[in-house]
């Protein structure tokens, strides 16, 4: 099912790029492609854990349909990230202590977009859905395998790296340039819960719950 909704994606994207371009006597679309990078800050909302933002990378691909006579215009595109974590563990399951665990979480996302022109090209107010794809969040630091969680008595660090592989995004953000480059800033927010996964997987009292939310700045170049 989740991968149905992935080719589901990609199908209607590549259809309205398509009937876009076959409009192009009445409206003069003009079509282009982007390629850049940036930064990345990620969290996750969580009452399960104590979370501490990291930062990381990601590196994004763009199709874009310029609609002159419109006060809007669409993309869509793909970003591959990886970005980093810390939750406060411990060293041992019996002393207490506050050490940070590190994490990091390698994603790919496909979405589709709508920009809102506010001055023209040049500034314009961005809102669309995207899929995203986990993968494990892994342990940046195999030293700290032998870590447990704070909040719970026998939590091994090792016991929260995999993840749900799907989720579902709602993005918000604005785009700013001129000529062929394009400054973003984007707040992605994850609607799923990441952490279900855990449930089925972890004999622990509690439910897990958390949703992912990533802030991205990124400078794409067009062509």
């Amino acid at each position: 099912m989740k991968n149905k909704q992935l080719t589901l994606l990609v199908v209607l994207s590549v259809l309205f790029v398509t009937i876009t371009q076959a409009q192009h006597k009445s409206f003069n679309i003009k079509n282009g492609f982007g390629i850049g990078g940036g930064i990345s800050l990620f969290d996750i909302k969580t009452d399960n854990f104590t979370t501490t933002r990291g930062n990381g990378f990601v590196v994004a691909l763009a199709a874009t349909v310029d609609i002159p006579n419109r006060w809007y215009n669409v993309s869509y595109g793909m970003q591959i990230s990886e970005s980093t974590l810390e939750i406060s563990g411990r060293m041992t399951d019996d002393v207490a202590g506050n050490e940070q665990i590190e994490y990091k979480l390698t994603a790919a996302q496909l979405g589709f977009f709508f920009h809102t022109k506010v001055i023209g090209n040049n500034f314009t107010i961005d809102a669309g859905p995207q899929l995203q794809y986990n993968g494990d969040l892994e342990l940046k630091n195999s030293q700290q395998e032998g870590y447990y969680i704070n909040g719970y008595d026998d939590l091994a660090a090792p016991d929260i790296t995999e993840i749900s592989r799907f989720n579902i995004n709602g993005v918000f953000g604005a785009t700013a340039g001129f000529g062929s480059l394009r400054l973003k800033a984007q707040y992605i927010y994850g609607f799923l819960n990441m952490f279900d996964k855990l449930n089925d997987n972890l004999n622990q009292n509690a439910t897990f719950k958390g949703n992912p939310e990533t802030i991205m700045l990124t400078a794409i170049f067009t062509f």
